[in-house]
């Protein structure tokens, strides 16, 4: 009977100096894998901690508060906690990735200075992997890793933040699972599970910067743009842009704001409704003031010429009236 069996191998070497800025990555570390006796296959991968690519690209800086430095290298904060220690900032950096302090590191390098993350993993990467292919003749992938938290668990964990000749994701969707279910959204991370392998036995302070991993040559491409940047889900993508805290503060920010524009809109139609209101009324009080002194001034005088009239016709009739009374008698008398 066949037995199947699928061996990764993961090893550390030493044989690295303290990197210093300038230092020729490639040449330092083709040296220490001849010098461990690991000289690399086809499809063999090395894990580099990006700390040391940090130092030879020259991300040493003076900082006499690291809390400056992070914020320097801050794109976007994301959440941020207070502790009996200080404040944890989770924050979106340069390299669009999103994780504790910028990626900012004060282990490992002189005090008073603190050591930035390569300005461009994913270049420092194909530079790595491109003069290791050449130095030995072979189809290698790198992995530039870091230390990163995880959203819901506890501790760190190393990932990949630079990667080249690697497929950073092993896309299983549409193929199907030992009961034949088609699978729908697998997509396997495959780069950072080659940095967490890595980090196993390269240590946070075993002085083995980098770690061989044979066995994983499905994972190895011809192509050197196989950039790490595609783990990163960040943009429209991120489902968890920001933290409770401050998703509770924009919330209510926006909720105020909104409130505010409501209120003044309801506010403006109520009292325009109102003011019209109390100005029909006004204006039809005032207009019928008006109209009675009007119309009492315009009555009196339409009363007096009126009565004038009536008044000088009664008295012509009555002169009228007594002249035909004298006439009478008149004629009476001559009788």
């Amino acid at each position: 009977m066949t037995v199947a069996t699928r061996e990764l191998r993961v090893v550390a070497f030493d044989g690295l100096p303290e990197i210093a800025e300038g230092d020729d990555l490639v040449a330092l570390i083709g040296d220490a894998l001849e010098g461990a006796g690991l000289v690399p296959a086809d499809g063999d991968i090395l894990v580099v901690t990006s700390k040391i690519v940090s130092k030879a690209e020259g991300r040493i800086v003076s900082a006499d508060d690291r809390e400056d430095a992070i914020t320097a290298e801050t794109v976007r904060v994301v959440a941020s906690r207070a502790h009996p220690g200080g404040v944890t900032r989770i924050v979106e950096n340069r390299q669009g990735i999103v994780q504790a302090a910028a990626g900012v590191d004060a282990s490992n390098t002189p005090t008073g200075t603190v050591l930035l993350l390569p300005v461009d993993p994913d270049a420092s990467a194909r530079g790595l992997a491109a003069g290791l292919r050449a130095r030995f003749g072979v189809q290698l992938g790198v992995v530039l890793s870091d230390t990163l938290g995880r959203a819901w668990r506890e501790g760190q964990i190393d990932q990949a933040i630079g990667a080249a000749g690697v497929h950073v994701l092993d896309d299983l969707r549409g193929s199907r699972d030992t009961f034949g279910h088609e699978l729908a959204v697998t997509q396997a991370a495959l780069a950072d599970e080659l940095a967490s392998a890595g980090d196993l036995v390269k240590g946070k302070a075993s002085g083995m910067p980098v770690a061989l991993v044979r066995g994983a040559g499905h994972a190895v491409t011809a192509s050197l743009d196989t950039p790490a940047r595609a783990l990163s889900r960040t943009g429209p993508a991120d489902m968890f842009r920001l933290g409770t805290d401050e998703a509770l503060a924009e919330g209510r920010a926006e909720g105020r704001a909104e409130g505010r524009a409501e209120g003044r809109a309801e506010g403006h139609a109520e009292g325009r409704a109102a003011g019209l209101a109390e100005g029909h009324l006004a204006g039809f009080a005032a207009g019928r003031a008006e109209g009675l002194a009007e119309g009492h001034a315009e009555g009196r005088a339409e009363g007096r010429v009126e009565g004038l009239a009536e008044g000088r016709a009664e008295a012509a009739a009555t002169i009228a009236r007594l002249e035909a009374a004298l006439l009478a008698l008149r004629g009476d008398g001559e009788r």
